[in-house]
């Protein structure tokens, strides 16, 4: 790296800072904490659990911001430091260890820059999941389970649980449907990108004159709501069914329809939930569900309102994002525009770039 390189590198971090600097405002975020340490102090403050929870969410969120920022803003300083040091000085060795610190300093930055797109209302949330097969059978249901296996790789690299709410066999391979909740910092933020249809093409392994074969699955994320989000859901607009949980097989097959499924008639939304130890548990964890979802849409409407989109266009009915695995091998997203050859690990949970592009490009 020549000193032209090292300049323009640290020109454009300097830009990046100062747009996160002008979003984020480091002096109003150290005034909020602030006041919420004065709050801390009254004693009457501690006597209203919700609001102490709610408080504390936005003491942590801030906090981090602020730290990360400080620390983003006090690497940048000390690199350009040495760098100066080490041009006076002609000390070759300490240059290199500037030039190679450059990369991280980079990285820190994007990760900076990421942190500070996800301040929406609810991206520091748990995500709700669903994954649903398209028109195809056995093909359809087969990618299905490839994404549902990308997430859950996807979570645990990054450190998520993952707690899964309700799951079916596919009839002859894959799966016929999936809902699963994701638990981890910013989960919801992150996921929601992967909102719509994703598009497969490969020779089909179900195939025997072994042809291409294109396959399509629906993909819905939705933030979990806190308790004190009031969403009324009136008895007359939704329809309760029971049915048996799909066993192991054996003694393990459940003799009692403890599965519910909840059709919420106004908008169509269905939900459903097996994994519960009771039909109670699972119908709690079904009203939560679709709470969740009907929340997610009153948003897309409201961001649909204030872009001027059509009614038509509102939801995750378009497709995102396709993986073409034959006769080349790329991912292509529609929205950042940007492909990847990394196809195997992408679909082994190396969702980090693909992500972070879809948000960066969502953003400018």
């Amino acid at each position: 790296m020549d000193a032209y390189e090292y300049s323009e590198r640290i020109k454009n971090l300097e830009n990046k800072l100062n747009n996160i600097s002008q979003i984020i405002n480091p002096n109003k975020l150290e005034k909020r904490l602030d006041e919420i340490s004065t709050l801390e102090n009254d004693a009457n403050f501690w006597n209203d659990p919700k609001n102490v929870a709610k408080i504390q969410k936005e003491k942590n969120i801030l906090s981090r911001k602020l730290k990360k920022y400080q620390e983003a803003k006090q690497s940048l300083d000390d690199n350009q430091e040495m760098y100066e040091l080490a041009t006076i000085e002609e000390d070759n060795e300490t240059l290199n260890e500037v030039f190679n610190e450059l990369p991280l300093l980079e990285e820190k930055i994007k990760a900076l820059e990421i942190e500070v797109m996800l301040s929406g209302e609810h991206d520091a949330n748990n995500a709700i999941i669903s994954i649903h097969p398209g028109a195809g059978g056995t093909e359809s249901h087969d990618w299905a389970s490839m994404l549902y296996r990308m997430y859950l790789r996807f979570a645990e690299k990054r450190g998520w649980k993952v707690e899964t709410l309700d799951y079916q066999d596919g009839e002859e391979a894959g799966i016929k449907d999936v809902s699963f909740l994701v638990k981890g910092e910013n989960a919801y933020g992150y996921l929601k990108a992967e909102n719509g249809i994703h598009r497969l093409v490969r020779v089909s392994p179900f195939d025997s004159a072994g042809r291409r074969h294109t396959s399509f699955a629906s993909v819905q994320v939705s933030p979990e709501i806190d308790d004190d989000i009031d969403i009324v859901i009136e008895d007359k607009d939704i329809r309760i069914d029971t049915y048996r949980a799909s066993g192991a097989g054996g003694q393990h097959i459940n003799k009692t329809e403890s599965a519910v499924r909840i059709t919420h008639i106004p908008t169509g939304i269905v939900v459903q939930c097996q994994n519960g130890r009771s039909q109670h548990q699972n119908k709690d964890t079904a009203f939560k569900m679709l709470k969740s979802k009907l929340y997610e849409l009153e948003l897309e409407k409201r961001r649909a309102e204030e872009e001027g989109k059509e009614k038509s266009e509102i939801g995750w009915g378009h497709q995102i994002r396709s993986y073409v695995l034959f006769p080349y091998q790329q991912v292509k997203d529609v929205r950042s525009d940007k492909a990847y050859s990394q196809v195997d690990k992408i679909l082994d949970g190396d969702l980090d770039d693909v992500i972070e592009d879809v948000l960066i490009s969502e953003k400018g």
